[in-house]
């Protein structure tokens, strides 16, 4: 196992098991479930946030994205076409994901400053590998400064 791996693996661990702590996040959009969750930077450890070039901060977070196909041989990890943005009642940020892959998981995550105690709104389009269309996925989430 490598550097690069030895890191990753507690930011895997960290953003597949959140969603667990708060009930599992997710939506199906036809054959697609799409896994999400919001985490605050300051939850990474600074070495693992250096190393994928996160910027940590107590106002910060990163939205977590994985998309997953359902299918008569199980479940696969899809790539996906992504665009989105948060907005709460000050500030409106176009979001720029990042893949991430990982052995046979796939997941992209995307960097936001908010306010704290603030509701943060998010709409992502999203086109599964494989997918004859575009899927818009819209939720709201609040953060607290931790």
């Amino acid at each position: 196992m490598n550097a690069r791996n030895t890191l990753l693996l507690p930011l895997l661990l960290l953003l597949t098991q959140a969603p667990l702590a708060i009930g599992q996040q997710s939506e199906m959009f036809g054959p697609f479930e799409l896994h999400y969750s919001v985490v605050n930077t300051t939850f990474l450890e600074p070495k693992v946030a250096a190393t994928y070039g996160i910027t940590r901060g107590k106002k910060r977070a990163i939205l977590n994205l994985a998309v997953r196909e359902h299918g008569a041989d199980g479940s696969e990890a899809r790539t996906m076409q992504i665009k989105g943005r948060t907005w709460d009642l000050i500030q409106n940020q176009f979001l720029e994901f990042r893949e991430i892959r990982e052995g046979p998981a796939i997941y992209y995550i995307a960097e936001f400053k908010f306010i704290n105690e603030e509701w943060r709104f998010f709409e992502v389009d999203f086109r599964p590998e494989g997918a004859d269309q575009t899927y818009t996925f819209k939720f709201k989430h609040q953060l607290y400064i931790n």
